[in-house]
C-alpha cells in the first residue's frame, strides 16, 4: 500500500510542471525574436572591444570588430583616379600619420566593398590657414557607395548654402546642426548605412537609410536614400584643398538578426 503522504507529493509535483509549462506557453516573445522574454537561454551579445579616444593629438585605436582602411602608415586600402596610361595609383601625400589631398591628385577609393549595414568612421582636417570663403574653403567630400555625399568644408563661421556645408548630405539635406570645428582642428564622422530591405518575393519592406554624428552630435538621423544598393566602397573627394584624413575605419552592423551571431549561455545556465 501507497502511503497517502507519498500520492499527494505525486500529485502536487505533477499540477505544478502543468502550471509552470502553461506558463510557458503564455509567456511572450521578445520583439522582433525566436525567444521570450527574459530568456536566460537567448544567445549573449558578442563582445567588442570599443574604439580609444580620438585627441587633437592622436586618433583612438579602432574597435575589434572593424576593418582598418587607413591607419596613416599606408595606402594598402586605396586606389586613385585613373589617369590617360589606366594607373590607379595613389597620388595624394601621406605624411606623419595622415594623408593629404594633392594637387591634381584625383578622388581616392577603397578596394573593398562594404556589403550590408555598417558603421564608417572618418576623421578630417580642414586647412589651418583660412583661405576663400563659401564652397571655396577646405571643401572635400565623402562618398559611400549608393548614397549622397557627406559634405567636407570649414563651416566654422563661413557660409553657404545649408545643404552644402559640412555634414550636409549635399543638394538634399542639411544637417539638424552646425557642429563644426576651428580650422585646422581634427574633426569626426561616424556613419551608420542600413542598406534596403526586401522579403522573399523581393517586395521592399525597409527603405535605405543614412545616419550622420558630426563631432558626437546627432546631424541625421535615419534619413531615407532612395538606392537598392546592398554594397559600397568609400570615396573621398579632391576639391582642389589640402584637407587632410586619418583614422578611418568600417564595422558590420547586424540589425536583423544579432542572435544569429551571439554566443552560446555560460554552461550551467
Amino acid at each position: 500500500m501507497i502511503p497517502r503522504l507519498v500520492i499527494c507529493g505525486t500529485v502536487l509535483v505533477a499540477a505544478l510542471c502543468c502550471i509552470a509549462t502553461a506558463a510557458e506557453k503564455k509567456r511572450p516573445l521578445a520583439p522582433g525574436s525566436t525567444y521570450f522574454k527574459g530568456d536566460i537561454n537567448r544567445p549573449r551579445p558578442r563582445v567588442v572591444t570599443p574604439p580609444g579616444y580620438t585627441t587633437a593629438e592622436a586618433p583612438g585605436k579602432a574597435p575589434s570588430d572593424a576593418l582598418v582602411l587607413f591607419d596613416g602608415s599606408h595606402f594598402d586600402h586605396w586606389a586613385g583616379s585613373r589617369n590617360k596610361q589606366g594607373d590607379e595609383s595613389v597620388r595624394w601625400k601621406l605624411a606623419d600619420g595622415y594623408m593629404e589631398v594633392a594637387k591634381g591628385g584625383g578622388t581616392l577609393r577603397t578596394k573593398e566593398q562594404v556589403e550590408g549595414d555598417c558603421q564608417w568612421h572618418i576623421e578630417w582636417r580642414t586647412p589651418h590657414e583660412v583661405k576663400g570663403n563659401g564652397q571655396g574653403r577646405g571643401n572635400s567630400g565623402v562618398f559611400i557607395g549608393g548614397f549622397p555625399e557627406v559634405q567636407v568644408l570649414d563651416s566654422y563661421e563661413n557660409d553657404t548654402y545649408p545643404d552644402g556645408q559640412a555634414a550636409g548630405l549635399y543638394n538634399n539635406y542639411p544637417p539638424m546642426v552646425n557642429a563644426c570645428r576651428k580650422p585646422g582642428v581634427w574633426q569626426t564622422y561616424d556613419i551608420i548605412i542600413e542598406r534596403q530591405k526586401k522579403d522573399a518575393k523581393g517586395v521592399v519592406t525597409a527603405p535605405a537609410r543614412i545616419s550622420v554624428i558630426h563631432n558626437g552630435i546627432i546631424v541625421h538621423w535615419a534619413r531615407e536614400i532612395k538606392t537598392g544598393a546592398q554594397k559600397g566602397g568609400l570615396s573621398l573627394q579632391d576639391h582642389g584643398n589640402p584637407v587632410r584624413y586619418r583614422n578611418i575605419w568600417v564595422r558590420p552592423i547586424n540589425t536583423v538578426d544579432p542572435d544569429r551571431e551571439g554566443t552560446p549561455p555560460p554552461s550551467g545556465k
